[in-house]
Formats: structure tokens, sequence, C-alpha cells
């Protein structure tokens, strides 16, 4: 991995200089514009809508645009103005119980490794912190950006999760919140049954992603010139249950059977018709 940006965390007169590396990636199949005859590249190029010239990148500045439609003009030098103090430190602001912080405000997570003489006291706050339980909430300039996050431990390692402010999480104001929805007591019990029977230990190794497994699949076909042959499994969507009660019991059933193994319930099919004639009566 190569780090992406250099700091220290400060924790009251305690200095500690680290490295911050992006703890995860992103593993969906990329694919390039090409142009459909001869597979050759789109490009696209940098132009002015004003005089129809296509601009170098030296020349090109970041704008904001007002509400009149006109456009204010920002340059590096405006940036490199700003009083950002987490420029180059992540400030400790406080300590609080994991549970506490909704995850909904979670946006990107990051792996500090201590750098120079940094291991002993990052060390030190990695165990004290570890035992007390509780995380972090610091804040931390990333790519001229200041955010909240928060500080916690994975495998030995500090984990940066920087955080979205509290007026970037919208409301869901929908309609059908206030409406008056009646659950009877007997459907309620059905569904704690099924949540009960579905109940077990995370292991995310268990999941994988079968659309980019096929994805790849059909990709390594055309490389090899096979025919390209439509993955199995394309069973069409359930629509809404008509029948609540009767689906959640039909779910419970089915998780468990598929807890213990048995196999799928065959799907009763019409008695065949007969083919023998009638016989005839004297």
């Amino acid at each position: 991995m190569r780090s992406i940006w250099k700091g220290a965390i400060s924790f009251g007169l305690v200095t500690i200089p680290v490295k911050l590396y992006s703890a995860t990636e992103q593993k969906d199949v990329t694919f390039h514009q090409v142009h459909r005859e001869d597979g050759g590249r789109i490009r696209y190029k940098r132009v002015c809508t004003l005089d129809g010239e296509e601009v170098p990148y030296s020349d090109i500045a970041k704008g904001y645009e007002l509400a009149t439609g006109e456009i204010v003009v920002l340059t590096d030098e405006d940036f490199e103005d700003l009083p950002l103090s987490t420029s180059r430190r992540i400030d400790v602001l406080q300590f609080t119980p994991a549970e506490e912080i909704d995850p909904i405000y979670f946006a990107k997570s990051y792996f500090l490794e201590p750098d120079g003489q940094g291991a002993k006291p990052y060390v030190l706050l990695r165990n004290a912190l570890e035992s007390s339980g509780q995380v972090a909430v610091v804040k931390v300039a990333l790519r001229q950006r200041e955010s909240l996050a928060t500080l916690r431990v994975r495998d030995g390692v500090f984990v940066l999760e920087t955080m979205l402010w509290p007026d970037e999480i919208r409301v869901p104001d929908f309609a059908f919140l206030e409406e008056d929805i009646e659950v009877r007591p007997q459907e309620l019990q059905m569904a704690e049954s099924l949540i009960q029977t579905m109940e077990g230990e995370f292991d995310p190794t268990e999941y994988h992603d079968a659309y980019r497994e096929a994805l790849q699949q059909v990709i390594e076909a055309k490389v090899e010139g096979r025919e390209v042959i439509a993955p199995p499994g394309g069973e069409e969507e359930a629509g809404p249950a008509v029948d609540l009660m009767a689906a959640l019991r039909a779910s419970v059933e089915a998780a468990k059977r598929e807890r213990s193994g048995e196999p799928p319930k065959a799907e009763k099919k019409p008695a065949k018709e007969s083919k023998r004639k009638p016989r005839k009566t004297a």
C-alpha cells in the first residue's frame, strides 16, 4: 500500500506522527468508453463554453455559481489562505462509546501507521483506547475538506473513519410515516420468529459478488472467442405478498430447512387424469 497523507494524532500534549492509507478498495469491473466500430478509446476535451476553445489543465480554476448565474473564480492561492488548522493534524476532541454514533454518519475508512518515532505513543494510545472500549472522536482535514471522524482499533491498527456533518444527512420525509398502518400481533410474532430463525454470527467470507463473477466470466469468454452463455440462476423476483401471514410462515419454514440442510420441498403437482376408459355397464 502507498500512503496518501502524512500528519500526526494530537492527543493532549502527545503528538503521534502517522501515515494514512485507504483501508478499502472497490473490486468493480471497470470499462472504457470505446468506438463500437474499431474499439478506439473515446476522449473528452476540456472546452470553454464561451469561446469554444480547448483549455489546458493549467488554466482551469474552480468556480462557484451564484444564484444570479454569475461565477466567482477561486484560485489555488485562495484555498491556501484558508485557516485550516487540521491540515496536518488529527485532533482528538473526545472519547465516546461506539454504539452512540449512528453508522449513517460514516463515510470512508483509512488505516493509520506510526511514522518515524511514533511507534511507542501509537501503541500506548491504541492499548488505552482498546481497553476503554470507546472510540475517539477527532477532526481531520483531507483533500481540502475538514471532517469529523472516529478512531478505533482493528487488528492492532488504528482505523480512521471519516464522518458526514449533521446537515449532510437527509431527513426521510416519507408519506407512509404519517399513515396509521395496523400490524396484527400474530404477524409481528411471526416476523420476530423469522428473525430468530435466521440469526447467526456474521462472516463476510460466506458472501460473494455473484454479478461481478458472472461479468468476469463473460469477459473471459469474449477473450477466448467462446460463445457467451447467460449465467444460471436468472429467477424472476417475487411480487409483494398478498397473504402476509402465509408468506411469513413459509419464510420461517424455508429458513429452518436451510439451516438444517434439508432440501427444499418440491411443489405439489396436480394429479394426472386417468387415461383408462371407463367400464361399460350392462
